[in-house]
């Protein structure tokens, strides 16, 4: 079984900065690839950020050279770092866990996103 828990969500000026953080809690060696989603009122749920056990990773246009996302194994942690935020980038974020040999992903509780004008 896999918990995931958010951390870093806030209230951040238009162009300011943030840092989500993911602790993966049990199943660890069963994931097999890491990311960030958000959903905003109204809106689908989106990808923003995945990282592969390989360390390749892939990033919605809408954040690219904006947003980072990295890990740290030894903490068991996921990272998503936020530059040059915009208020469009306002949103519930939610750190997400695939399990291949399942065909399942795992998710967080979320943790809101919201950039003032």
């Amino acid at each position: 079984q896999v918990k995931l828990v958010e951390f870093g969500g806030g209230l951040v000026q238009n162009g300011g900065y943030l840092r989500l953080f993911c602790v993966v809690c049990g199943g660890v060696f069963s994931i097999s690839e890491m990311g960030w989603y958000r959903q905003a009122p109204g809106k689908e749920r989106e990808l923003v950020a995945g990282i592969h056990n390989s360390g390749n990773t892939n990033y919605a246009d809408f954040v690219k050279g904006r947003f980072t996302i990295s890990r740290d194994n030894a903490k068991n942690t996921v990272y998503l770092q936020m530059n040059s935020l915009k208020p469009e980038d306002t949103a519930v974020y939610y750190c997400s866990a695939y399990v291949v040999a399942i065909a399942f992903r795992y998710w967080g509780q979320g943790t809101q996103v919201t950039v003032s004008s």
